[in-house]
This record gives C-alpha cells, sequence and structure tokens, in this order.
C-alpha cells in the first residue's frame, strides 16, 4: 500500500505537534525529520504572532512568556522534556549505561531542572528584547524554524544512534544532505531576506548571522551526545532543538541591542 502523498508532513506533524492526524498519514515515521522544518514555520508563525499580541497588549516580557507557553503546549513540551533529559544524562560524570538508564526515566533530576530554568529564562529575556523593537518577531519565528532544521539534521546517513533508540533508529538515514542542503539555504535566504525588508542589510545580516549560529550550537549538542553516549536519541533531538532557539534569540536580541 503506497503512502498518501502528504504523508511526509503529515507524520511530521503527528510526532511533533498536538495536532490530530488522519490515521492514514502517520503509517510511518519516515516524513518525521525531512519535514520538521515545515512544522516549524508553522509553529513559528503561532508563536511569533502570540509574542507581538502578548507585547502589544502587555508587554514585551509577557509576549516573549506568552509565545513560549504556546509553543509548549501545541509541542506537548516534548523538546524540552527532551532537553532536561539530556541534561540528567549528560551533566554528572557517569557511564554510558548508566546515562542513558537515566535518560530513559520519567523523572527529572537537579541537572534536568536546572537546564529547563535557565533556557526557559534566557529565551524569555531574549524574546522580550526582541519583541520591544521592530521587527523582532522575525527572530522569534527563525528560531522555532531553526529548532526544527537542527533535528533534521540527525536524519542524515551515516550520524550515529545511541543503543537503546527506538526514536532515533526509526529516523535514522531518513533525510537526504541535498533535502537538508536546501532547506538550509531556504531557511538562510529567508532570515535574509526577511531581515532585509524589516531594517536593512545590518539586520538581515544579524538574522542570518542568528540562524547560523544556532546550528552550530545544535551541533555542539550531538557532538557532545555522540562522544558521551555513542549516538543521538530522540531526547538529544529535543536539546538539539532547544540550544539551537536559544543561541537565536540570543545572538539576534544581542546584534539589534547594538544596532
Amino acid at each position: 500500500m503506497s503512502r498518501p502523498r502528504w504523508a511526509g508532513p503529515l507524520e511530521s506533524a503527528a510526532l511533533l505537534t498536538v495536532l490530530r492526524v488522519p490515521a492514514a498519514g502517520t503509517t510511518s515515521t519516515r516524513g518525521v525529520l525531512p519535514w520538521a522544518p515545515l512544522v516549524g514555520v508553522a509553529l513559528g508563525a503561532v508563536a511569533a504572532g502570540t509574542g507581538v499580541l502578548g507585547a502589544h497588549l502587555v508587554s514585551p516580557l509577557a509576549g516573549a512568556v506568552a509565545a513560549l507557553a504556546v509553543l509548549a503546549w501545541l509541542t506537548r513540551a516534548l523538546h524540552l522534556d527532551g532537553l532536561a533529559d539530556t541534561a540528567d544524562g549528560l551533566g554528572p560524570l557517569r557511564g554510558r549505561e548508566r546515562a542513558l538508564q537515566v535518560m530513559h526515566q520519567g523523572d527529572v533530576g537537579p541537572f534536568g531542572v536546572v537546564a529547563l530554568v535557565l533556557v526557559l529564562l534566557l529565551q524569555a529575556a531574549a524574546g522580550a528584547a526582541l519583541l520591544a523593537g521592530d521587527g523582532g518577531w522575525l527572530a522569534l519565528w527563525a528560531a522555532v524554524v531553526v529548532a526544527r532544521l537542527a533535528m533534521a539534521r540527525t536524519g542524515l546517513r551515516g550520524v550515529r544512534t545511541a543503543e537503546g533508540s527506538s526514536l532515533g533508529r526509526a529516523v535514522a538515514g531518513t533525510v537526504s544532505a541535498p533535502w537538508l542542503a536546501g532547506w538550509i539555504v531556504l531557511v538562510l535566504a529567508g532570515a535574509a531576506v526577511a531581515g532585509w525588508a524589516a531594517g536593512g542589510p545590518q539586520t538581515a545580516a544579524a538574522l542570518a548571522g542568528a540562524v547560523v549560529a544556532g546550528l552550530l550550537a545544535a551541533e555542539l549538542v550531538r557532538a557532545r551526545a555522540t562522544s558521551r553516549l555513542g549516538g543521538v536519541t530522540g531526547d538529544v533531538m529535543g536539546a538539539m532543538g532547544e540550544a539551537a532557539a536559544t543561541v537565536v534569540l540570543l545572538v539576534a536580541a544581542a546584534c539589534a541591542s547594538v544596532l
């Protein structure tokens, strides 16, 4: 039985969001990572719109927090959970098997709590600074897209999967290099064009630079996880996404303050 034409995007939306997707479109996980950036475009639009509305009605900080809250709800806080589990696994000095065992447990340890608090505070502070200025919502949108783009990178052939990771095995090799390169070019070009329209060449360069910085941050998380755990897991994918989003927001906010 052949897959429906839009099975890929539906599979990605089914796993990465709270949306109820027809069962016919979720017969496998082949489309989860290849289409994750597209899901990010939709989620980013909602988060950015919520942030702008909150900033207009209450304050930039309220808008930033509301955007994070809506995003957590729309994603079932899946990536934040991955961040906490990854921090618990990688934080303490423990062996590989024990680290993976800790990450598979349902509770959150001290390293996970600290990671969640610090990351959310940084995201909220940077988001508030961005929403206080014109066009800052673009960085919020870009951060959500880049987070899913970073996660898609783990689907490239040759990326190692940690032992016992069912999700990692299921999505391994589902993303081709040309497909990922196309998404990277598209996201960078979109950020540059939107930044130019919002504030000229300096804003375009700042937003594109923030995208690159976010992808590099996610790559550092992946490299660390591969070294300690032997490969990536579903939790590591979530941690990569949160790291990428945080760095995009921080770099964009820092650039906005000096432009």
